[in-house]
């Protein structure tokens, strides 16, 4: 049986649709965004895959959900970023509508992941339910 890693999950292959659009939009802005708007669209962006891939990689199911929820929020900050631009007039309305449809497929997956982490309570026994409570 093939080994199915982070790579696999439909919202971490959709987050990477997202950081390829971040990443597009961070090099078209001027310059002098090159340190601000610029700079912080390429990390939310890339923090969202990047927290997937270390959620999925962590053991305890608590430990995993962490990662899951930090990705989530960066989730958030980046269509946040989207929509700074769209207010400067960097992107257009549809760009951004755009980036928020694929925002509520990626969070509607992701939350759905999260629900099924909690409910696998994986390293629990391992660890105790002494000092670990949910």
């Amino acid at each position: 049986m093939e080994e199915r890693g982070f790579e696999s999950l439909e919202f971490y292959q959709d987050s990477l649709k997202l950081v390829k659009a971040a990443y597009r939009l961070a090099n078209s802005l001027p310059v002098y965004e090159r340190y601000n708007l610029s700079d912080q669209l390429r990390r939310c962006a890339c923090s969202i895959v990047l927290n997937i891939a270390e959620g999925y990689a962590r053991y305890h199911y608590l430990d995993r959900l962490r990662f899951l929820y930090i990705a989530r929020g960066s989730l958030g900050e980046t269509v946040s970023a989207f929509i700074v631009a769209e207010n400067v007039g960097y992107c257009t309305k549809e760009q951004l509508n755009w980036v928020i449809q694929l925002k509520e497929q990626i969070e509607k997956k992701l939350n759905g992941y999260c629900r099924f982490i909690r409910s696998q309570k994986q390293g629990r026994d391992e660890y105790g339910n002494k000092y670990i409570d949910d």
